[in-house]
C-alpha cells in the first residue's frame, strides 16, 4: 500500500486547521478528502471508501463520537480522533466504542503523521496475513475467523473493535505464552506507538467484558504487567 493509494477522509469544521493538515497530508503523498460536518463525513465515508478517517471530536450537525458510533456498526475502518479534549474518562469512553488512536490539539504534524504510519503498517501486516494465514483458528472456547474479521467464543459471535480483534488474535496465536504490555503494543500497535502503556489494559478489560462469566477468565494476568490466554481449566 503506497502513500498515493491512501485515501484520507479528514473531518474537520475549522476550516485554518483543515487547510494547514489537508496541505500537509497531500505534500507526503495522500489522497484527502474534507468533510466539514459529522453529516458529511457519513456521507463521504460512504461514497468515497477511504483508507482512514481523521475525525474531530466538536463537529457541527452530528459530533465526533455520534459518527464514530455510526461507522463502527458498519466497518472497521481506522479512525483517529482529534481533539480538544483530554480526560482520561473521555478518552477511555471513545476507545471503548472503537476508536483506534487519538492526537490532542493543538498537536505537532509530524507526530500526526507518525501515527498515520503506524495504522497503515498494521493495515498492510493485516493484509499479508489474510494472503498467509489460515482464515480461521480456535483456542478453547474462542474462535477468529480473519476473513470475515468475526469472533466468537462458545459459538456466540461477539462484537470486538478493530484494536480488540487484533489484541486477542494475538494472545491466541501463542496460547499459554506470556506476552508483555509492550510485546502487545508493538503487535497490535506498532513499534513507534506513542500512547500510553494503560492502553493494553483498557482494551483487555473490555475484551474480558464482553467474554463475560466465566470466559473472561481464560485472559490471564501474569505479575500485573503481563498477559496470556489460559484455557485448560475453564469450564
Amino acid at each position: 500500500m503506497d502513500e498515493k493509494d491512501v485515501k484520507i477522509l479528514l473531518v474537520e469544521d475549522e476550516e485554518g486547521v483543515a487547510s494547514f493538515v489537508k496541505t500537509e497530508l497531500e505534500l507526503e503523498g495522500y489522497q484527502v478528502i474534507w468533510a466539514q460536518d459529522g453529516k458529511e463525513a457519513l456521507e463521504l465515508f460512504k461514497n468515497k471508501d477511504p483508507t482512514l478517517i481523521l475525525l474531530d471530536w466538536m463537529l457541527p450537525v452530528y459530533d465526533g463520537i455520534t459518527v464514530l458510533r455510526r461507522i463502527r456498526k458498519q466497518s472497521d475502518i481506522p479512525i483517529i480522533m482529534l481533539t480538544a479534549k483530554n480526560s482520561a474518562s473521555d478518552i477511555t469512553s471513545a476507545l471503548d466504542q472503537g476508536l483506534d488512536d487519538y492526537i490532542t490539539k493543538p498537536f505537532d504534524i509530524e507526530e500526526l503523521f507518525a501515527r498515520i504510519r503506524v495504522i497503515l503498517r498494521r493495515l498492510r501486516r493485516e493484509n499479508k496475513h489474510k494472503n498467509t494465514e489460515t482464515t480461521s483458528f480456535t483456542c478453547g472456547p474462542l474462535k477468529v475467523d480473519l476473513v470475515k474479521h468475526k469472533f466468537y467464543c462458545n459459538d456466540e459471535k461477539i462484537y470486538l473493535t478493530p484494536k480488540e480483534f487484533a489484541l486477542i488474535v494475538e494472545l491466541m496465536r501463542d496460547p499459554e505464552t506470556v506476552k508483555s504490555r509492550d510485546e502487545l503494543l508493538n503487535a497490535v500497535w506498532g513499534y513507534d506507538f506513542v500512547g500510553q502503556t494503560n492502553t493494553v489494559d483498557i482494551y483487555i478489560r473490555n475484551i474480558r467484558n464482553k467474554l463475560g462469566t466465566p470466559y473472561k477468565n481464560i485472559i490471564k494476568t501474569v505479575r500485573g504487567l503481563d498477559y496470556c490466554l489460559r484455557v485448560e481449566n475453564e469450564s
